[in-house]
């Protein structure tokens, strides 16, 4: 273990800044402003190992430390010239936390301690000021008590409030000497009522237990929560920084304040910040007082502002980042008390990094680097307004983030006939189906009661861009699908507003005002800069030529999956589908089927023509075939008459496909080899549209993708009936065509046997949706009844629908490239699951030698930047 504590003073400073593991980012970055030569009072920190053997040893502090503190007291009270504790000539100090990453407002910080009922004369003597040497004092009994005896804050308030109300004064600062004397004989009492205990007197004890409490914040809930949320893992704990204390509440030459080195809002490069005259830090912090925008400060103290806007432009180029800096003003004099990378908006972070490189302070490299993926989805969809009221009603798992504000309607058909009327609507289901693509288009948002991070309504609204909330068990629809209600009482009937924000699962009764997206040039600017270096393609998962417009509009290198199952729904076409599936014969099945070829050809050819020569991987039909059939009788009597058939035969055949577990049942290409015919149309469709389109003079790079392949022989099986097709077709059409078949790796076998497989395949596509379900045994729809409880008792990390799990699944993933590369090396590796929009996923698939991630066309940017950051090694 490296020394305990690091002491900070001109000329004698024992820390910088690359050591914010030791000494956290505030201690790291005092010491190094110290050493540029700027003010900053003197200090010491105890570090980030001290805290952890706090932890270990069960709340204690670790032998020698209280030796050693009070020998670094020595030496900073010889620095100041003045003796902690002192009657006259008193050193009080401050107590802050810092950890190694920011967490703003997350621990704890103490003013002013060391101030007694002896010392407050003696500082008020020294000073010449009476009302500031009280004023500090009852700020160190409000402090101490909130930090250190858990004494809730809103005590103090109330004996201000009511102080104020009896003396009739406005403002904290319109109190006098007396006031604030009597204020703090109040809070003495609040202290001792609460505490148990009085104000401790003595400045030694004031400081251990203030040391003490700054470590026990590091496991506050608040500090617990805002990790978990930023997800920062691995860190020692917090330091714990003892300075000098400056006083911005000395009068009409002091104050203190907080200001950026540019707009942390827009990105703009401005300074931007905010002061109060005659005050100390909690106040601008806590919103006590309104403070004035920084760009006053220079009409007030021109000399001070001066100065500071210098202190601005050396610590901007010196940490070649925004920076977020604390200043106290005392009797004229700057002095510099903290900073930090400041925290930012997603299109501020943007601009930030843009700028910067533009300016030559960072390079291209770097200014990827800065910005996070996560920024990017945010960017990428509609927000609340924060200044806007919300009530939260219910909460579920945010599928797909934006914020979506509508009428509810309980079924795809509903939503359809009122957005028709012009109305925005919310489609509220207790899952969706693919029978419910129209409503779901036509939705502002989708919120069900079941199912998981890559349910269908998760996996097709993300496709679409559309906010959804999934797995929202917090509601109860009603068996007339006309209502819901919701744990906390509300009731929310056909027609009535609600919001849903994707981002938190939050959903909120009424209407919200949202704020929409603005993407700026600084957008593209940041992905061309993320082109230059990453390795790993991008393409999009989508169905449709507008999809694939827009997809390549977002930088998309190609489709790796196109679904054809969401084709079959269109009016003209489902029931040439259900003629198909009710079909008794071979015969009338082609038949049903030579109806549907001109559509699906159709489909291809807009497809092949809005990617204009980029690869397109298409899967042929994946789901069991009741899901194309209706399950409620007068659906089924509307089918049987326009199909001519009985309602008896309807439902009977309903019956015989309904599946126990559809999901492993006869679907993929377990149709193909059970109904051939069907991929041999598929296929033909796909090869006619390529022959179409390619002789308009457009390059075509078709991919025929067999799904669900647990062995080689349904793979060798499938293939040939394709290539049968291909050479009908190359018959007829005079001369041959590129293309490629091959097979989507969902099924655990099919990874294990790899080798096997690859020799049957051009290429293997990851579906790591069905591989997680299959290899965890999790049904993807209903994992939402118990994740929860999962995630709360840390029996899984994170959702491994949402980010793949790379010590189980993830082997799976990179034992199947390694042998299939193995079995054929020329063999074309991509992801075609939700992960492939997931960073961390993402990262995964670089390292595993992928050639290609796929997600839907909103995630592409995302997962531009992210492929960029694997290849920089970034996270």
């Amino acid at each position: 273990m490296t020394q305990p504590i690091y002491f900070f003073a001109k000329d004698k400073t024992e820390g910088n800044a690359t050591m914010k593991e030791l000494l956290g980012g505030k201690g790291a970055n005092l010491a190094e402003m110290t050493n540029l030569g700027i003010p900053v009072p003197p200090g010491f920190t105890i570090t980030t190992e001290q805290c952890a053997e706090y932890e270990r040893l069960g709340g204690k502090l670790p032998e020698g430390l209280w030796d050693e503190t009070e020998r670094y007291l020595a030496r900073l009270e010889d620095e100041m010239g003045m003796k902690f504790g002192a009657a006259d000539n008193p050193l009080l100090v401050s107590v802050r936390s810092g950890a190694a990453d920011s967490m703003p407002g997350m621990m704890d910080t103490i003013l002013n301690l060391g101030l007694n009922d002896e010392s407050v004369t003696g500082m008020a003597t020294k000073a010449g000021n009476d009302r500031f040497a009280w004023d500090a004092y009852r700020r160190l009994v409000n402090m101490f008590g909130n930090v250190v005896m858990n004494i809730g804050h809103d005590a103090f308030e109330a004996a201000m409030r009511e102080l104020k109300y009896e003396t009739n004064k406005k403002e904290d600062t319109d109190l006098v000497t007396d006031e604030l004397r009597e204020l703090t004989r109040r809070y003495f009492a609040i202290f001792e009522q609460q505490a148990g205990r009085p104000f401790p007197q003595d400045p030694r004890e004031q400081l251990k237990l203030s040391v003490e409490a700054v470590f026990k914040s590091w496991m506050n809930p608040r500090a617990i929560k805002y990790r978990e949320i930023n997800k920062i893992t691995g860190l020692l704990g917090t330091a714990v920084n003892v300075q000098a204390m400056v006083f911005g509440n000395m009068g009409q030459t002091s104050g203190t304040g907080v200001c950026f080195t540019r707009d942390p809002s827009a990105g703009e490069n401005v300074f931007y910040g905010e002061y109060l005259i005659n005050a100390q830090g909690e106040d601008v912090v806590a919103g006590l007082r309104t403070p004035d925008p920084i760009s006053r400060l220079e009409s007030e103290l021109p000399d001070c502002y001066a100065e500071l806007v210098r202190y601005r432009d050396v610590l901007e180029k010196h940490y070649r980042d925004m920076q977020d800096i604390e200043f106290t003003i005392q009797e004229g004099r700057l002095f510099m008390l903290q900073t930090r990378s400041g925290k930012r908006t997603p299109p501020a972070s943007v601009k930030i990094a843009v700028d910067m490189a533009n300016e030559g302070l960072i390079d291209r490299e770097t200014a990827v680097k800065r910005v996070k993926p996560e920024e990017i989805s945010i960017l990428m969809h509609p927000a609340f307004d924060p200044d806007a009221a919300k009530s939260t009603i219910a909460v579920g798992l945010p599928a797909s983030p934006g914020a979506a504000t509508g009428r509810v309607y309980f079924t795809a058909d509903k939503a359809e006939e009122h957005h028709a009327k012009g109305e925005k609507v919310v489609l509220v289901r207790r899952e969706t189906s693919p029978e419910d693509v129209g409503g779901m288009h036509v939705s502002e948002g989708i919120l069900t009661a079941v199912g998981g991070m890559t349910s269908h309504a998760a996996i097709v609204a993300r496709g679409m861009g559309k906010c959804c909330i999934v797995g929202c068990s917090q509601i109860d629809i009603a068996d007339d699908h006309k209502s819901f209600k919701t744990e906390s009482g509300a009731s929310v009937r056909e027609g009535d507003w609600i919001s849903l924000d994707g981002t938190s699962g939050e959903v909120y009764a009424g209407e919200v005002s949202t704020i929409p997206p603005k993407l700026s040039g600084d957008f593209d600017a940041i992905l061309a800069m993320a082109d230059e270096f990453r390795t790993l393609k991008v393409r999009t998962n989508c169905d449709t030529p507008e999809d694939a417009k827009k997809a390549r509009e977002f930088g998309a290198q190609g489709i790796g999956l196109c679904r054809t199952e969401h084709m079959f729904f269109g009016e003209d076409r489902i029931w040439a589908m259900r003629e198909m599936i009710l079909a008794e014969n071979v015969d009338a099945r082609e038949a049903a089927l030579a109806k549907l070829l001109p559509f699906q050809r159709a489909d291809f050819d807009g497809i092949f023509r809005a990617m204009d020569g980029l690869p397109v991987t298409i899967r042929l039909l994946d789901p069991p075939l009741h899901e194309f059939l209706p399950h409620e009788r007068e659906a089924a009597k509307k089918m049987a008459e326009k199909l001519g058939v009985s309602v008896d035969d309807v439902i009977t055949k309903v019956k015989l496909l309904s599946e126990l577990n559809p999901m492993l049942g006869h679907r993929g290409c377990r149709l193909g080899v059970s109904h051939p015919e069907i991929y041999r149309m598929q296929s033909r469709a796909i090869l006619e549209a390529a022959y179409d389109v390619k002789a308009d003079g457009i390059d075509v790079l078709p991919e025929i993708m067999i799904p669900l392949v647990g062995t080689v022989t349904e793979l060798e099986m499938l293939r040939d009936d394709t290539m049968a097709v291909y050479e009908e077709l190359k018959a007829e059409r005079g001369g041959p065509i590129d293309f490629l078949v091959g097979t989507m790796i969902e099924v655990p076998r099919a990874a294990l046997t790899a080798r096997e497989v690859a020799g049957a395949a051009q290429f293997f596509s990851f579906g790591t949706n069905d591989l997680t379900q299959m290899t965890y045994g999790f049904s993807r729809d209903d994992i939402g009844t118990f994740l929860p409880t999962y995630l709360e008792k840390d029996v899984l990390p994170e959702d491994p629908f949402a980010s793949l799990d790379t010590t189980g699944v993830g082997r799976l993933v990179e034992m199947a490239a390694t042998e299939g590369r193995a079995g054929n090396p020329s063999l074309k590796l991509g992801i075609c699951g939700e992960h492939g929009g997931d960073p961390a996923s993402i990262h995964f698939c670089a390292k595993v030698g992928l050639d290609y991630v796929s997600c839907s066309p909103f995630r592409v940017p995302v997962a531009r930047l992210a492929a960029a950051h694997a290849a920089l090694g970034v996270g």
